[in-house]
């Protein structure tokens, strides 16, 4: 497997991963969908019943499986976006435009005083 480097480079190791095990007939985008939801489920678990401070400074262990259940919910969210053609990078920077539009910054820096 090449180098994974970028989203397009971690695009394209992943139509490769699929295609060798015969799983891109799978990838629809109500089926990745579906998964990348799972995969932000099992993320969400990870912090449950944590208060905001234990959040912060999760275990070693537990920041290893944090780290596997971002990498999926990552590795499906990219999946759907090249089934879609969607160039996740300008969605990204399109939509932090429209916040920026939405939600002008204070010119106190963090909200009203």
């Amino acid at each position: 497997m090449n180098e994974i480097v970028d989203l397009a480079s971690l695009r394209l190791a992943l139509r490769a991963f699929a295609a060798a095990r015969g799983w891109r007939q799978y990838h629809t985008p109500k089926n990745l969908a579906m998964a990348l939801i799972v995969e932000a489920a099992e993320l969400v678990e990870h912090f449950q019943w944590d208060t905001p401070e234990e959040s912060l400074q999760p275990s070693a262990e537990k920041l290893s499986a944090i780290r596997d259940e971002m990498a999926d919910t990552l590795i499906y969210l990219v999946e759907l976006a090249d089934v879609l053609e969607i160039d996740l990078i300008a969605a990204a920077r399109d939509k932090i435009a429209k916040n920026a539009q939405k939600y002008p910054a204070s010119p106190f820096g963090q909200g009203e005083p």
